[in-house]
């Protein structure tokens, strides 16, 4: 009997998802075809992916769908099918429960951890591909007599999968940026704050209930992994950042005895999932449907709205409107449930007086814009101060300083003479720039040569946030070339030779979004990038040394880059790093020592006369994932130029 993988079935959190497919003892054709059927619309009903692999996903699901009217032609063979048949059946379900359970882990994995092994899931997206086109291939198609149509369209599919296998990594190296900035302990200031929300933003995790689900994942995670993982200690790391921004509470991810939301009285009651609000997980008092046909707490999705939001936070598609109708019929079930559970609503607080704050902060703002042109130096002074802090404190409010018309006039005051309004100023617009639209409005105003200014000839704290405003503004690609051809390359490598610590962390940040370019890695090597860099490798104690070695990965890509780069003294300093530094040290430097020894033999030789052989099998055995593969990618290298000692 085929199972129904739309129900549970009560076996473990998953519902027996896991079963689907499996090979118990000897197959019948029928049997076969109808649960590889059921896998592949198993993975059509899942709603969405996440982020690191979103592309991927749906390319893989979309295929796997291509194959539905070739397993219908199957059920209706008139004749008996053979053993042959059987057996490349048998193997294209296999390839297709590979695939299904891949697929399964983007759709409810850590979005943490699947940002993170970015490129490990892409080499299993490789050997799902591979599974897949082996299978295909050896479809008997004559004798299971498929029609020519459905042969085309499989034909087509191997096309594509053939591509697919082709293609080289496809990791967002601007979502490895936030995450590599993201992870520094070194810089708490706000700048850190909008890097934080951007990269929330990013994974999906800028919610209350995406951080509840998150939570559950990690804890999942930690029980398959080993809460002691270095890892899983980094994925808590950036869940509680998250958590911070949101306001919500850090509790113990690993606490078993920790429990995501405390809405009833009693364990045994358990509040209906339709009477929670999607936003917040809490019982909805005042229930409101939107344009999608979703519900949400009427309190909620207005928020929701007043942050600039244009999508259903549930279903994720554009609104026709903001209208929202009152759920009378929903309202009615859970003053039913309540009343015959016995159960008390929080109390709603006093919204007259939420509306007159939201009022009155509204009314302070247009009248601090108002300021940023007054004659009095003074007063513009305190006008661009109380907007640099107003500007830090939630999305609602850089939205609301952005509709008054600030930015245009934060830009003009970039090139006032006074230092301490052009400070002020450059941080607001920091701040602000946390908002993707904002982004645009910023870049529309032409503030991108300003910033540029400030950042040659400002004081050191103007220089430090001009610097990070440029690398926020430099996640719109267009930027990143604006940036270049308004010589923003050269400022930001002197910051990076002469700033303080915090100064070069902003440049190192900013110089690798803008060396994503192939054409600014040029303009970053002859800007004199790489001595600082090599500065900031042999500096351990500025805790630079994964950022200086990303670069160095990405200006490895360039023949101009590794003729900088390939120099003994450097391969020497990449071997010590394998040899002294931590996992993630080790794993940079052995990608960049990769890269450099692909493209020049003389490398590997020098690297051997350093010693990194023996380094280079622990890490093989007992590194991180990725630095396992890269090491194993040097070991071969070294095997097929004969330099293995």
């Amino acid at each position: 009997m085929v199972m129904d993988v739309g129900e549970r079935d009560g076996d473990g959190e998953d519902g027996g998802w896991e079963n689907i497919g499996e090979d118990n003892g000897t197959k019948s054709p029928t049997d076969l075809v109808d649960e590889t059927v059921s896998m592949i619309e198993y993975v059509a009903r899942f709603g969405d992916y996440r982020r690191a692999q979103r592309k991927e996903c749906y390319n893989l699901a979309r295929r796997m769908k291509i194959l539905l009217p070739f397993f219908d032609e199957i059920r209706h063979h008139g004749s008996p099918i053979s053993h042959n048949c059987v057996a490349s059946l048998s193997r294209l379900k296999k390839a297709i429960r590979l695939a299904m359970k891949l697929l399964k882990t983007c759709n409810e994995g850590s979005k943490i951890h699947l940002a993170l092994e970015s490129e490990a899931i892409m080499i299993k997206f490789h050997n799902a591909y591979v599974k897949l086109t082996q299978a295909l291939e050896e479809l008997p198609f004559d004798e299971l007599e498929v029609s020519d149509e459905v042969r085309e369209q499989i034909e087509l599919m191997l096309t594509q999968l053939t591509r697919a296998k082709k293609r080289t990594d496809t990791q967002d190296i601007e979502l490895a940026v936030d995450l590599m900035a993201v992870s520094s302990k070194t810089d708490e200031r706000n700048a850190d704050i909008a890097i934080v929300e951007r990269l929330a933003k990013k994974l999906d995790l800028h919610t209350v209930e995406d951080l509840k689900i998150e939570t559950i994942a990690v804890k999942k995670l930690s029980k398959e992994r080993g809460s002691t993982a270095e890892s899983i200690q980094q994925i808590i790391q950036l869940l509680n950042k998250f958590k911070q921004v949101l306001g919500m509470e850090i509790t113990n991810v690993l606490d078993d005895t920790d429990t995501p939301q405390k809405l009833s009285k009693c364990h045994s009651l358990v509040i209906p999932h339709e009477f929670l609000c999607p936003i917040t997980l809490e019982i909805m008092r005042d229930p409101v449907i939107v344009a999608s046909g979703q519900t949400f707490e009427r309190e909620s999705i207005q928020k929701w709205f007043d942050s600039n939001h244009r999508t259903c936070p549930k279903t994720r598609q554009t609104l026709a409107h903001l209208s929202v109708a009152p759920n009378y019929a929903l309202k009615n079930l859970i003053t039913q449930w309540c009343e015959k559970n016995n159960f008390h609503l929080p109390k709603k607080e006093d919204q007259a007086s939420s509306r007159k704050f939201f009022v009155d902060h509204e009314d302070e703002i247009s009248c601090l814009v108002e300021q940023l042109s007054s004659s009095q130096l003074e007063v513009q002074r305190k006008a661009v101060k109380n907007i640099r802090v107003l500007s830090k404190e939630n999305p609602e409010t850089r939205v609301l300083i952005a509709k008054h018309g600030a930015i245009p006039r934060l830009v003009k005051l970039l090139s006032y003479p006074d230092s301490k309004i052009q400070e002020h100023a450059v941080t607001a617009l920091l701040n602000l720039s946390i908002d993707e639209s904002n982004k645009r409005l910023i870049t529309d105003e032409h503030a991108i040569p300003a910033i540029i200014e400030v950042l040659q000839n400002g004081s050191m704290e103007s220089k430090e946030n001009s610097a990070a405003a440029l690398f926020s503004l430099s996640m719109l690609d267009e930027n990143k070339v604006t940036i270049a051809l308004e010589n923003g390359i050269p400022p930001l490598v002197d910051l990076l030779q002469d700033g303080t610590i915090r100064g070069k962390r902003d440049a190192v940040t900013a110089l690798f979004s803008l060396s994503l370019n192939q054409l600014n890695k040029v303009r970053a090597i002859e800007a004199g990038i790489v001595p600082p860099l090599m500065l900031l490798l042999e500096d351990k104690k500025l805790g630079m040394v994964d950022e200086a070695l990303s670069i160095l990965l990405l200006l490895a890509t360039h023949a101009e880059g590794r003729h900088e780069m390939g120099q003994l003294s450097f391969i020497q300093t990449l071997v010590d790093i394998i040899k002294d530094g931590t996992p993630k040290n080790k794993e940079c430097a052995t990608s960049v020592l990769l890269e450099l020894s692909s493209n020049n033999y003389s490398h590997i030789l020098a690297a051997l006369q350093f010693g990194v052989y023996e380094h280079l099998v622990e890490i093989a055995e007992s590194g991180t994932n990725r630095a396992q593969r890269k090491a194993n990618g040097l070991l071969q290298l070294m095997s097929k130029s004969e330099q293995i000692p």
